[in-house]
């Protein structure tokens, strides 16, 4: 069987799960892209089938997987966790497309990068949600680049519980913790410091301020 008999089988609906499974392990599964990515989009295709074929799709083909509706939550879920573990591989061109159209979790994961294009990037990924933001910033590991990254950003320097987030973040400047505070009631902000690694002369400054 060569590629494109592999792929006209492949396009039938009612091709059996068990013809599926020993395509899958064929020759020209193993040497074909199109056949890989068909046997998983596949309905048919039996879950474990699905997910050991995932593990030798692609970087890119990892994204598709990830981003079609179709396909099942789990299987979309394991495409992200293969493309995640790659991350430390690949070139920064491909960390680029990536933070530019993958997944939202994805997208998250490339803002501890350390290139700040990629940052800026991934900030504008459609698919990135103010609660992955807020973990990013949250985390031990959310570099400088990254706070500077979301305090100048148009869209989510101005979300709450973003502003709260950078509050509690060692890295945030003066200027713009002194903006956000601003915008919190100052009990929210008193509560904000208590549990803040800002500059110990700056959360005093800013509880100063609150007490008024």
């Amino acid at each position: 069987m060569n590629e494109d008999s592999a792929m006209a089988v492949l396009q039938r609906a009612d091709v059996p799960p068990e013809l599926i499974e020993k395509l899958s392990k064929s020759s020209v599964a193993t040497k074909s892209r199109k056949v890989k990515l068909a046997i998983v989009r596949h309905p048919k295709a039996p879950r474990y089938v699905s997910l050991s074929v995932i593990r030798h799709l692609f970087t890119f083909d990892l994204m598709q997987v990830a981003l079609t509706p179709a396909i099942a939550g789990d299987l979309k879920i394991a495409a992200e966790e293969v493309l995640i573990n790659r991350l430390e591989t690949i070139s920064a061109g491909e960390k680029l497309s990536l933070a530019r159209r993958a997944s939202g979790r994805v997208a998250a994961m490339l803002l501890s990068d350390a290139e700040p294009r990629i940052i800026a990037a991934a900030l504008e990924n459609p698919r990135l949600t103010e609660v992955l933001v807020t973990k990013a910033l949250l985390v031990d590991e959310a570099s400088q680049q990254l706070v500077r990254a979301v305090c100048a950003h148009s869209k989510w320097s101005l979300r709450r519980e973003i502003r709260i987030a950078l509050l509690r973040n060692a890295h945030t400047a003066a200027e713009h913790a002194i903006e956000f505070a601003k915008s919190l009631p100052d009990g929210l902000v008193r509560e904000i410091l208590q549990n803040s690694d800002l500059p110990e002369d700056l959360k005093t400054c800013l509880m100063q301020s609150a007490v008024v």
